[in-house]
Formats: structure tokens, C-alpha cells, sequence
């Protein structure tokens, strides 16, 4: 088939006849995607080719703009695929996707150590100090140089050869540890006929679940292992043996079962280190922390021991008093962990009168999501206007023309908001086309809410609105980019930094100012009372030095896998018990549970010796709001200053664009004050 014969009958490729070039998903079939990525990765070679070949002596402008604007058609087919693959997959989308990982990896090798670009690369790096570039410019040089010589560009002869192996390995190792999980999460379904096993539950969970039963053509109240379901049910079912089951359910997913990721785990931490050290580094973390704020993991241990010094002592004193609870309201033998949410939920409610049932009524998503656009409006004068021009990949996703101040294009948002069979679990913001010059960006937000029962609307969780603005927060990063280049464009900032727009963002959920505007109950109309704004800021920091633990053990374990610097082949769940045994407030750890088996932050979303991120980011996203706390929390100045920083996304060094917002840098102070802690 001819190339143009291909890109008349494949809508992927050629123009795209759509509102702002938007991805024509409606015309999209899964067969569509291999032949478009095969067509796409051509042309990037022919534009790799054209570059090397190229006489003219090489310059910033024909060899390191011309590298950052490579790949423009397969950018495009990446975009609409992931995009689809983590939100509406299938087994033919992941054939697909099995197919295409080794393609991807072995282009991305080809052009990473292709000798001849990367000398033309050197060349221009060597001369940086007489180019007179801006600061933007430089910074595109030193990366595109800096990522060349870390995939190896370097290496020579069979160190070369193996590091090309080893990246091609782990690309389809992510990818089955992806659908592993998926598929143990999918693979499990909790059917109750007897209603007097839902003692406990609250009526939106009862409900959720006949809904569920129904759509399964079961009888009864059917929960499964995604977090709208399982979350309920731990913290309100009063049988606890169904509690201790969810539980194990929950926390083997892909650890000794058909999905089994052990194994994988394994290899993929030692081809890590195989990795890092032919590029002359002592582990994986040294690699990865070399390009990031922290540095190195000394930078990561210290923030990692300092959160902990202050949290571990109250978290015990929490676990203590929780425990004692359980104790006094008839909890028979040892305290396990699937009874922490249940009785939390209860003592919050003794302690603050304050529950999800209460507070949900006042959260309905589409009172939530105007109020998630209008904080925008007021901060940075943007605008929202559904456009159902736009195809889309399913039919609950919506789409939105996001347009500044002044009626120009800023970009299109796409929302996707409740949980499916083929939906990856948790929450996320995507690209789907990314900003450089004057091409503006096209961002997706995926979550896993509540779903709209026969008789409620879909009301949130407050933990779920939080969730929205996080998410917000990076859509917000790649919908006002302003940069010149891609590579520099957005959320492409180093990864300790990329949580901080969306962190930032949680903040105003606690301010009763803007609660005020939008929390309204459903069927009466009713703003949400003072009282209540009262006990959510009394419960704000319920149990915040537990949540702290539990996000430090999650830090330290990362770093355990990424600090080995000999191939490892023990025991997963061994190593995972030594790595987080001074988090654990637990006496004994829960036999056949394995977090590291179903943790894709770290073997398949790329946070691997970077999870520490989110701590990173919590001590800057508290330092930053109270800049909005001092000045007000809609405050123009500030907002346009915080605007600039999100606009700039990796242009420039990131702690010089935070100090230039905050005017120093930031300390721990502000969170353990924030948390309690202090």
C-alpha cells in the first residue's frame, strides 16, 4: 500500500478535519493504530536522516530546534493512543500496545545513539558560551545534550549494544506490569445477596453497588477492587470478615496470582541498575536524581528523615489512640489493617461529627467541576466552553474550548470522570498534543469518581474533590504553556517539580471562601454551613501525621529498590518489609499483601526513584499558597506571578522560577505547620 493510499483511509495520519486539529477519535478503529505508528515512526526517521545529513556546519537552529521539533506525526498517533489505552483499553488495544512498545523503544535507541547526531549535538554544546542564547535556549541545548549522554550515547561496542537491550526490555516490561495490575483489579468482584452483610454502609455505597449488580446482570450489590467502590466499603462495612477480604483482595493484586508481577518487579530493578551503571553511576538513583532538584539521594533521604522525625512520633500517638477505640467499641483480638479506615471514619465522626454522607451532598460534580473552572477564571481570567464539535473516545468524556481573557484560543480540555472496565484505576492529567510557539495544547483529566446512581446525581467524596483540583493543577501547567519548544513545554519539568502546580491547587478546597461559592446541597439548594466548614478545618489534620507515615514508607521503598547496587534475588515481599520496616505501624506485616507488585508509580508511570516527588512538592505547594494566604486568595499580583511559573514550565532552573514566585526558597516549615506537625 502506498503512503498516500495509507493516509487516505487511516484518519491518524494526514490532516485531521476537526475543531483545533483535535484526534478524530469517532473515526478511529483499533486497527488503525499499528500501521499509524509504523507510518509515524518512518517520517521521524526520514527527519533524523535529513538531519545528520545535512552539510552545513551544525547550529543551534538546524540541529538542536530541528531535534526538538522531530517526531511531530508520531507525537500526534502517540497522544490519541496512550491517551485511549489508559482510559477505554481492550485486549486488542493491549495487543496493540504490545506490538508497538518494542517499535517505539528501538526508534528511541536509534535516535539516542546514533553516533553521528550526537556528534553534530556535542558540537554545538561545545561552543555554548559564544552562541549568545536566551535562557529558554540554553536550557534546550544543555538538556538535548544531557539526555543524549544519559541513553548512552557514550558507550561504545557491547556496552552500547546492551544498554540498547536493556531499554528495550524494560519499555515491554512496564507494559506487562500495567496490564497485570489492570487485569487483578478487573479480575475480582465482591457479590452480596444478603443486605444484612451491608450493615454500615451508607445509602450512595448500597447504591453504587446495586447499580454495579445490575449492569453485571447479578442480583444484590456487586463492589469491586476500583477506588470508588473499595474505599466505602473498608471505611463503613461493619462485617469485618468482608473488610479483611476487599482488603486482601486489594492489596494482592498481581502478587502471587495469574497476574503475578514478582518477577517482574525483580527484573525490572536490576536491568534499572545494569542500566545506570554502564552510564557510570553506583545505582538507578543516582541516574535518575542527577537531573532532578534533589539531586541525589542523600538530597532525597534528608527531606525523606526529616518528614519523618517529625511525623513518626505523632503518628504512633494517633495509632494509639485509634487502637484504644477500637478496643472500647468491641473490636475482638489484634488491630489489623482493615480495620484503620473503619475506625477512623467512626472516631473522626465521634470526634468531629463529620462524615462522607454528611459532606457529599454538598459535592455534586457538576457544581464541583463549574467551581474547578471558575477558580480558574478568577485566578488567570480563563474560560470554559463545552464544545461537543470535538470527537471523543468515549462517550462520557466531555471537551472544552478553553479561551484567555481576551477571547483568544488557549486550548482544548478534555474530562473524563468515572471509573470503567477499561479504565486504569487512580487519576491522571495526559497530553494529547503538547505546546510549542504558537501551537496550543490539547490535555486530558482522567478520575475514577462516583458514578450517578437511578436516583442520586454523582456526588463526590471532599477527598474526591481535592483529587479534581490536583488534577486541575496539571492541566493547568500544560494549558498555559508558553514556550518555544516542545521538549521545554508544560508539565516537561523535572519530576521532583511536576507536582507542585497540581499540589498548590488542593489548597483553596479548604478555604471557606471558596467553599462558599459552590458547595451547595443538591436537592435544597442550601450553601454549606459554617459548622460544617468549621469541623472540615477542625478534621483537616486528622490523622495527617499517619497519611505522612504512609507516604514517606512509600518513599523509602522506592528508594530501597533503586539504591541496589548488585543485581537482587531475594524475595519481593522480603525486600519490601525491610525497605519500609521503620514506617510500619503495624507490629506484624500482613502475610500475602504486597504493595510493590501494584505499584505503578513506580514500574510503569514513571516515578521510579522519584516518588519522594510528592513529599518534595507538598513542602513547595505549602511555602507557595501562603504567598495567596498573605495576599488573598484570589489575588491578581500573586495569581499572575504564579501564572508565569506555570507558563514557563522547564525553560528555566526550577528552584530560580520558585524563588522568583516566592521571593526565597522553601523550607519545611510551612507544611508541618500546615499538617499540625510543627
Amino acid at each position: 500500500m502506498s503512503c498516500n493510499n495509507m493516509t487516505n483511509q487511516n484518519p491518524l495520519l494526514g490532516d485531521y478535519n476537526t475543531p483545533y486539529h483535535t484526534p478524530p477519535f469517532d473515526k478511529v478503529e483499533v486497527e488503525h493504530y499499528k500501521p499509524a505508528f509504523e507510518a509515524a515512526i518512518a517520517e521521524a526517521r526520514k527527519e533524523i536522516e535529513a538531519l545528520v545529513s545535512n552539510t552545513e556546519e551544525p547550529t543551534f537552529e538546524n540541529t538542536i530546534v530541528a531535534l526538538d521539533a522531530n517526531g511531530a506525526l508520531l507525537s500526534r498517533v502517540s497522544g490519541a493512543f496512550f491517551n485511549v489505552n489508559s482510559a477505554e483499553t481492550n485486549d486488542e488495544m493491549q495487543a496493540v500496545a504490545q506490538e508497538v512498545s518494542p517499535l517505539l523503544s528501538e526508534f528511541s535507541n536509534d535516535v539516542s545513539l546514533n553516533e553521528e547526531l550526537f556528534a553534530r549535538v556535542k558540537a554545538v554544546y561545545l561552543q555554548k558560551d559564544e552562541l549568545d542564547l536566551t535562557k529558554e535556549q540554553m536550557t534546550l541545548l544543555e538538556d538535548s545534550y544531557q539526555g543524549f549522554a544519559r541513553s548512552g550515547a557514550n558507550l561504545e561496542g557491547e556496552a552500547r549494544e546492551r544498554y540498547r537491550e536493556i531499554s528495550t526490555r524494560l519499555s515491554k516490561l512496564s507494559l506487562d506490569f500495567s496490564q497485570n495490575v489492570l487485569k487483578a483489579t478487573n479480575a475480582y468482584k465482591l457479590n452480596i445477596n444478603d443486605e444484612a452483610q451491608l450493615a454500615g454502609l451508607p445509602d450512595f455505597a448500597k447504591e453504587a453497588a446495586a447499580l454495579k449488580a445490575k449492569q453485571a446482570k447479578q442480583e444484590g450489590w456487586t463492589f469491586d477492587l476500583t477506588y470508588p467502590s473499595y474505599i466505602p466499603f473498608m471505611q463503613y462495612a461493619d462485617n469485618r470478615d468482608l473488610r479483611e477480604k476487599m482488603y486482601m483482595k486489594y492489596m494482592s493484586k498481581a502478587y502471587g496470582d495469574e497476574f503475578n508481577n514478582t518477577d517482574i518487579v525483580k527484573e525490572i530493578v536490576n536491568l534499572r541498575m545494569e542500566r545506570a551503571q554502564l552510564l557510570g553511576y553506583d545505582t538507578y538513583a543516582d541516574y535518575a536524581l542527577a537531573n532532578k532538584m534533589a539531586k541525589n539521594p542523600a538530597g532525597v533521604y534528608e527531606l525523606l528523615d526529616d518528614l519523618y522525625e517529625a511525623a513518626m512520633p505523632v503518628a504512633k500517638e494517633e495509632m494509639a489512640e485509634l487502637q484504644a477505640y477500637a478496643k472500647e467499641n468491641g473490636l475482638k483480638g489484634e488491630f489489623k489493617p482493615w480495620d484503620f479506615s473503619y475506625y477512623s471514619e467512626k472516631l473522626k465522626e465521634e470526634k468531629y461529627s463529620l462524615n462522607d454522607e454528611i459532606l457529599k451532598p454538598y459535592f455534586e460534580l457538576e457544581s464541583v467541576k463549574d467551581a474547578v473552572f471558575g477558580l480558574a477564571t478568577k485566578l488567570y481570567g480563563i474560560t470554559f466552553v463545552k464544545n461537543e464539535d470535538i470527537p471523543v473516545y468515549h462517550e462520557e468524556v466531555e471537551v472544552f474550548d478553553v479561551k484567555n481573557a481576551d477571547g483568544s484560543y488557549l486550548s482544548t480540555l478534555y474530562t473524563d470522570f468515572h471509573p470503567r472496565e477499561g479504565k486504569r484505576g487512580g487519576a491522571w492529567m495526559n497530553n494529547v498534543k503538547e505546546q510549542w510557539t504558537d501551537s496550543r495544547p490539547q490535555v486530558v483529566i482522567v478520575m475514577n469518581f462516583t458514578r450517578p446512581t437511578e436516583t442520586l446525581p454523582a456526588l463526590l467524596t471532599f477527598n474526591e474533590v481535592e483529587t479534581f483540583l490536583h488534577e486541575f493543577g496539571h492541566a493547568l501547567h500544560g494549558m498555559l504553556a508558553n514556550t518555544n519548544y516542545v521538549g521545554l513545554s508544560g508539565t516537561n519539568v523535572k519530576r521532583d517539580f511536576v507536582e507542585l502546580p497540581s499540589q498548590i491547587m488542593e489548597n483553596w478546597a479548604m478555604e471557606p471562601e471558596y467553599l462558599k461559592s459552590f458547595a451547595k446541597h443538591y436537592e435544597t439548594g442550601e450553601v454549606i454551613p459554617d459548622e460544617l466548614i468549621e469541623k472540615l478545618k477542625r478534621a483537616q489534620n486528622y490523622h495527617a501525621a499517619y497519611s505522612a507515615v504512609r507516604q514517606l514508607s512509600f518513599g523509602y521503598l522506592d528508594m530501597a529498590w533503586h539504591t541496589i547496587d548488585a543485581p537482587l534475588e531475594g524475595d519481593v515481599k522480603d525486600f519490601e518489609e525491610k525497605a519500609w520496616a521503620k514506617t510500619q505501624l503495624y507490629d506484624v506485616p500482613v502475610e500475602g499483601a504486597c504493595m510493590s507488585t501494584q505499584f505503578g508509580h513506580l514500574f510503569a508511570g514513571g516515578y521510579a526513584a522519584g516518588y519522594y516527588g510528592y513529599k518534595w512538592a507538598e513542602v513547595l505547594d505549602a511555602d507557595a499558597f501562603q504567598a495567596f494566604k498573605e495576599n488573598g486568595i484570589y489575588d491578581q499580583e500573586t495569581a499572575a506571578a504564579f501564572r508565569t511559573l506555570l507558563e514557563k514550565g522547564g525553560s528555566e532552573d526550577p528552584m530560580e522560577l520558585y524563588v522568583a514566585f516566592r521571593g526565597h526558597k522553601p523550607s519545611i516549615d510551612a507544611i508541618l505547620e500546615r499538617d499540625g506537625l510543627k
